[in-house]
């Protein structure tokens, strides 16, 4: 079977790096023909810079890589340093990048790319706010139906939020792009932090990712170092979750995964809830179900399959 063919559009952020890493550690499964960038965790020049060098890394400097929008549709961009870092990506030591971004912009790329390709093959995967994608769609709307997929690490229901009581960052920080993403048609898969906070990276795997000895491998363990250094206010033991890794967990072991179909609206109105994605569990409204919501992971074969594909990298 030809592998599955992607396009992550991405603000990367050191659990970007892994999800980034874990795809292109999967040839044989994921052809990521593509990587966009979004301002989120860090402002664009950074996330841009920082998939350059995940790439090369990686050693796949041949996945083009095109930056995008600097801001959300509507609101002012809201950063996460005091998460990443100041660059985005502190922990690891990687040279500044020699591959050159496209001259594209990432909105005309998606378009074009989408346009251009058999019906239902491209999959698009928003690791951070969906702003490139939600504006692609409002630029040329013949790209929704044309969608394999769009599978996304944002929001949470059970969970609340991680940047508001109610909203998960990547979706508070562009509500106005995810509502038109979740409202447009298109399949939607959304790993929430519901589905996130069970894929918990611990100080043994990442000593067993490190002495792998991959250069990859190494340098993701480091990243996972600066990383773990958040959240000692929230969780109790030193694991911490590697959020959008899930997506790329999602694309190659699917049945990893407790998941329900749901009617999933995004809120962009009241100021105490904006960027919350409320989801219909219980299925109470009788609407559409519009996203097929994953709400657990099976963590064994996930970080073991992480490990595996990471470590197969130079």
């Amino acid at each position: 079977m030809a592998p599955r063919k992607i396009i992550i559009d991405t603000d990367p952020g050191q659990d970007d790096a892994f999800a980034i890493l874990f795809a292109l550690g999967s040839p044989a499964e994921l052809e990521v023909i593509g990587i966009t960038t979004v301002g989120g965790n860090v402002p664009l020049a950074l996330t841009s810079k920082n998939a350059l060098k995940v790439v090369e890394l990686a050693g796949r400097a041949d996945v083009p890589v095109h930056a995008g929008c600097p801001a959300p549709m509507v609101r002012k961009l809201i950063t996460a340093e005091y998460v990443h870092g100041e660059t985005g990506l502190d922990g690891a030591d990687l040279p500044e990048p020699v591959t050159q971004l496209q001259s594209e912009h990432a909105v005309n790329y998606l378009v074009r790319t989408i346009m251009e390709a058999p019906e239902g093959e491209l999959t698009v995967c928003t690791l951070g706010p969906m702003t490139n994608l939600a504006m692609a769609m409002t630029m040329e709307p013949r790209i929704v139906r044309r969608l394999r997929e769009v599978v996304l690490m944002g929001g949470g229901f059970f969970q609340g939020g991680n940047a508001t009581p109610a909203a998960e960052f990547n979706i508070f920080v562009d509500p106005h792009a995810a509502h038109k993403v979740f409202d447009s048609g298109v399949p939607v898969t959304m790993a929430g932090i519901d589905c996130t906070y069970t894929a918990l990276m611990t100080p043994e795997w990442l000593d067993r990712l490190r002495a792998t000895g991959s250069r990859a491998a190494v340098e993701a363990a480091n990243l996972a170092d600066f990383y773990r250094q958040y959240g000692t206010h929230k969780f109790e033991t030193p694991a911490r979750p590697i959020h959008d890794a899930c997506v790329t967990g999602y694309l190659l072991a699917p049945h990893i995964y407790e998941q329900r179909q749901c009617a999933v609206t995004v809120d962009i109105v009241s100021p105490e809830t904006i960027g919350m994605t409320v989801v219909d569990w219980w299925h109470v409204t009788g609407r559409a179900r519009n996203c097929n919501v994953l709400r657990r992971i099976d963590p064994a074969p996930f970080f073991e399959l992480m490990l595996e594909r990471i470590s197969a990298l130079p």
